[in-house]
């Protein structure tokens, strides 16, 4: 049996993103949201308390560190800072740092990614659940026991909600992450429709997305991203969408045909 998780749709008629509407699952689900982060949380067990005291540690690290490091939070490149004995740099801060240095993007670009892991990471560490899926703005982390179809959506594309990824459990866990330069909120430099990235560490997923995001312009772009692709370490695969045209690298994924009952945008 699949879990199906549609990634990065938008309920046209309510302030709820899409795809929170259209989940195949058993697991049990439900929202957490602490200032400007949003998540859904699929796990074997309502764990709401723990996630929410997850999440505001990992805040108020990330926001102290920027009062400290204000180019943190608007650097379009990567930083590096050295770690001293007054200023002990926290994971999440590590965690960012090296998707930017890895992605050539700011460190901010990995900020979902980031965040979805380390809460996922930590339930599972916890023992809290043996399964966990952990979405932010679309970003995820996914750890199951089974295969995943994960379902992709790119605005006015043709290919919107129509096309997925088949992620096998021997894959997982590992991050699902998306980039548009048509959709969301974030800086976006290329003109892709979207730019969906499967890798190991959901952060580097995240920064890589932004990264190949912003070079897919042409449909000439694809076999730079690509070229790029083939020389990271951890990388699962990548589709972009660009207009109606389709581009997919990943040897270990499958590209699917989806259900439009099951996914209907």
């Amino acid at each position: 049996m699949e879990e199906i998780i549609t990634k990065k749709s938008y309920y046209k008629f309510a302030q709820v993103p899409y795809y929170r509407t259209t989940i195949h699952t058993q697991l049990k689900a439900f929202r957490i949201v602490y200032k400007e982060t949003d998540l859904l949380v699929l796990s074997e067990t309502h764990c709401e308390k723990e996630v929410l005291n997850l999440l505001k540690n990992l805040r108020n690290a990330l926001e102290k560190f920027i009062l400290l490091h204000p180019e943190f939070k608007t650097s379009l490149l990567p930083l590096s800072y050295k770690e001293t004995d007054e200023e002990k740099i926290p994971s999440i801060i590590k965690k960012m740092l090296k998707a930017g240095q890895i992605a050539e993007v700011g460190p901010m670009a990995s900020v979902a990614g980031a965040i979805a892991e380390e809460i996922g990471k930590a339930l599972l560490k916890q023992g809290i659940t043996k399964q966990v899926v952990i979405e932010n703005g679309g970003d995820i982390f996914l750890s199951l026991n089974k295969d995943a179809k994960v379902a992709l959506f790119a605005g006015d594309s043709p290919f919107s909600g129509k096309i997925g990824v088949l992620i096998k459990k021997e894959l997982m866990p590992c991050g699902v992450c998306t980039s548009s330069s048509k959709i969301g909120h974030s800086l976006n430099f290329g003109k892709a429709d979207a730019v969906t990235v499967i890798h190991k560490d959901t952060a580097i997923s995240d920064a890589l997305a932004t990264h190949f995001s912003n070079l897919l312009k042409s449909p000439q772009d694809f076999n730079k991203i690509v070229n790029k692709a083939k020389k990271i370490k951890g990388l699962i695969g990548v589709v972009g969408i660009l207009g109606e045209q389709i581009f997919f690298w990943g040897n270990k994924l499958k590209l699917l045909i989806l259900n439009e009952e099951k996914v209907k945008l």
